[in-house]
């Protein structure tokens, strides 16, 4: 089944079923972005609009991207504001959004559905203005390793969607290629048990 599909299919419960992975990142995303400045926001992978929500506090202007229409639809439905823009898009060809539009890059959850990081890096740095901040938060390539991937329940039973796996340093190089420059790199823990595998991992590039 392709992401946008997958996605389609579980929209209805994305925001209600159990997901510790869902519930980590929005911590996660809230206490790395709230350190930084921006009006103008890119925001790939924006699903329901979990995150939308609270970066439309902060910031002027977010264009929302997503494969999955019912995501989007689930998003409109939530968010009502002038200054949030949703659109429907293949992140894996060029984005319509013009060059040096955005101040802050936010991505999470998304690029295990991407195989080409390099293209996405490489968009991401033309759509930033100079001093722009990409964030990057997903699944931690150590909990794929031991076969976690994403997935939900269904009445037919657990259906687990097609998801690449991308090394750490998979994702420093191909951001570094594109010309970005490493500011913060953090691996999130499972109710901050350090003995434990880490859950997620993000990322601050500066373009």
């Amino acid at each position: 089944m392709t992401i946008d599909k997958s996605y389609n299919d579980w929209a209805n419960t994305y925001d209600t079923g159990e997901n510790k992975t869902r519930d980590l990142e929005e911590i996660v995303a809230k206490q790395t972005l709230d350190r930084y400045d921006f009006t103008t926001v890119l925001e790939l992978g924006c699903g329901t609009g979990k995150n939308t929500q609270w970066l439309a506090e902060k910031a002027s202007s977010i264009i929302g991207m997503d494969f999955s229409g019912k995501m989007l639809l689930k998003a409109k439905e939530k968010i009502k504001s002038d200054k949030v823009n949703f659109q429907q898009a293949d992140l894996n060809k060029p984005w319509d959004i013009k060059d040096n539009y955005a101040d802050l890059i936010s991505c999470s959850l998304t690029l295990e559905h991407i195989s080409d990081l390099d293209f996405i890096f490489s968009e991401g740095f033309k759509k930033l203005k100079p001093k722009g901040k990409f964030f990057v938060c997903e699944l931690h390539p150590f909990k794929q390793y031991t076969g976690t991937k994403a997935r939900y329940e269904t009445e037919n039973g657990i259906i687990e969607l097609e998801v690449f796996t991308h090394h750490v340093s998979e994702y420093i190089n191909s951001a570094t290629i594109s010309g970005f420059k490493v500011l913060e790199l953090k691996e999130w823990f499972d109710n901050n048990d350090e003995t434990a595998i880490p859950r997620l991992i993000s990322f601050v590039f500066e373009k």
